[in-house]
């Protein structure tokens, strides 16, 4: 090895050196100074199966997560929530171990944002407790503020994003703990831990709109699944424009809903009183009748409320030329689709119990006037009309025809009297 080889390697060490003491004060800048402590968990070994109540609570209101035969949300009116979040959020809980430890005087909470909600301040952090069926509690944990781990600038700027978040534990007082989870869905917001399923309109075969104006009502049908939607009961003078109809088509075929409204939510309040009606009709033998209200508190969402029946075939038409060797696959296969068509309807049905906000762009084909799906008449300007722009020539005033004939021939002499 000569010096030069020597040199690259010394040089190659000092780099590597200090790549890796840049990396331990990153790792240990990403969470303030304190004590460490052991990899027990954090909130010991709690029966998590027997959570049966979930209260997330802020200073600016607080949600209430209810297991029955399924889990709710009291503030939707009992409406599903999203289960798999919810056990996830209570494994996160059991399975939670603390990466420091801090002691820390009550003064000293407000700066980890560790304040109780009761204290109604901004400093305030988010309490959530745990309780069983019998309403008593099992455990209590209150999520301050989250640690933030810069980015280190780059081509977009600095900031960060949270790698942590502090907590504090009613039954633990005097001491912060740091984690390494930043637990973003600690919301207190129903929206956040609501079940967002929703139906579905498939094979869709006609579509009718009803307003409160007769004339601006209208019915688009087709004859075949892929077919072109044509206007039912067109009156003379009428065209569809298919670039304005053609969205139609789709209308409701993947739906989705930004909220739930509360049960004690008025019909005026929502539009419910006075709603522009749809209904939908299906080739697989499905009926939905859905009713739009006015807009929310954002004017890109509306109310909305949804009902469906079906009328499916009992038996199965054997074809002209069926083999009878095929009539067992055939009624199987008959039999499967009536029996997944009824699975469908009774989960749909349960949707018709509550009104939801739903965004704009959701509904926005059926918001549609009868003159906005037709073509635009063009009015042809009249011979003698000017059009805006044009100027005017004077022309010279003519007389009649018989009179420049008089005027061009000279008048015979009169007579002269006899001498």
């Amino acid at each position: 090895m000569n010096r030069k080889q020597l040199l690259v390697i010394i040089v190659i060490g000092l780099v590597l050196g200090a790549f890796g003491l840049h990396l331990n004060k990153q790792k240990a800048g990403s969470f303030e100074q304190g004590e460490r402590i052991s990899s027990e968990k954090l909130l010991g070994d709690f029966p998590v199966n027997d959570v049966a109540r979930i209260t997330l609570k802020q200073h600016t209101g607080e949600v209430n997560l209810v297991k029955t035969d399924i889990w709710a949300v009291k503030e939707r009116a009992g409406y599903p929530a999203n289960t798999a979040d919810i056990i996830e959020f209570a494994r996160k809980l059991w399975d939670l171990k603390s990466a420091q430890s801090q002691r820390i005087g009550e003064s000293q909470l407000g700066r980890l944002q560790l304040l109780s909600p009761e204290k109604g301040d901004t400093n305030s952090g988010t309490l959530v407790t745990l309780k069983g069926k019998d309403g008593k509690l099992i455990k209590s944990v209150l999520f301050g503020k989250q640690s933030m781990r810069e980015s280190g600038g780059g081509q977009f700027g600095g900031g960060g994003w949270p790698n942590g978040r502090w907590l504090y534990l009613p039954d633990k007082p005097g001491t912060a703990y740091l984690v390494s989870e930043a637990f973003n869905e600690v919301e207190p917001k129903p929206e956040r831990w609501i079940n967002k399923d929703f139906f579905k309109v498939e094979k869709l075969k006609s579509v009718s709109v009803t307003y409160t104006n007769a004339t601006n009502s209208w019915k688009l049908v087709r004859e075949t699944e892929n077919g072109v939607m044509t206007l039912a009961d067109a009156k003379p003078g009428e065209q569809l424009d298919a670039g304005k109809s053609s969205p139609i088509g789709n209308a409701l075929s993947f739906p989705s809903f930004v909220d739930v409204a509360p049960a004690d939510a008025k019909p005026e309040e929502t539009g419910m009183d006075h709603p522009a009606v749809a209904k939908l009709d299906t080739f697989d033998g499905f009926s939905y009748t859905v009713k739009i209200g006015r807009k929310g508190t954002n004017d890109e969402n509306c109310y909305f409320v949804m009902d469906v029946t079906a009328d499916f075939p009992k038996e199965r038409v054997p074809g002209k030329d069926e083999k009878p060797e095929d009539k067992e696959k055939l009624d199987k296969e008959f039999k499967d689709k009536i029996s997944k068509f009824e699975e469908k309807l009774k989960s749909e049905k349960t949707f018709g119990k509550w009104t939801y906000l739903v965004s704009k762009w959701t509904v926005d084909p059926l918001l549609k006037e009868r003159k906005d799906l037709l073509t635009e008449k063009k009015e042809e300007p009249k011979k003698d009309e000017v059009k805006p722009g044009q100027a005017t020539v004077p022309q010279p005033e003519t007389k009649p025809a018989e009179s420049k004939k008089e005027e061009a021939e000279p008048k015979p002499a009169a007579p002269k009297p006899d001498q």
